[in-house]
């Protein structure tokens, strides 16, 4: 499966953003999918991943309750609405997927990346 994040940008402390992810070449369902992010200077961590199913999300404690992963399967999609922005969320987010019945957390285990969207969040 190929993947394509869209949806990054600029946008004030306390703003709001929804990254999508694009996904073609094999069927989306079969994948579940994650949100990762690596600011400058620092390793790629966990955002938020999803079931292949939607039936089951989770999230890195630091985005928790401000950032919210959805998918729909029939538009081979992905996406991560973002509130609440904080300066501190500034980085380059990944959109990542596996084919699995399980979610996974960890970046090694995913298989598939999109190329990287931009988010830049000022104070």
């Amino acid at each position: 499966v190929q993947l394509q994040a869209s949806g990054g940008g600029l946008v004030q402390s306390g703003g709001s953003l929804r990254l999508s992810c694009a996904a073609s070449g094999r069927t989306f369902s079969s994948y579940a999918m994650g949100w990762f992010r690596q600011a400058p200077g620092k390793a790629r961590e966990f955002v938020a991943a999803i079931r292949r199913t939607g039936s089951s999300t989770y999230y890195a404690d630091s985005v928790k309750g401000r950032f919210t992963i959805s998918r729909y399967n029939a538009a081979n999609t992905g996406y991560l609405q973002m509130n609440s922005l904080k300066p501190e969320d500034t980085a380059v987010y990944y959109c990542a997927a596996k084919e699995t019945d399980l979610v996974p957390f960890g970046d090694h285990v995913y298989d598939h990346w999109g190329q990287g969207t931009q988010v830049t969040v000022s104070s």
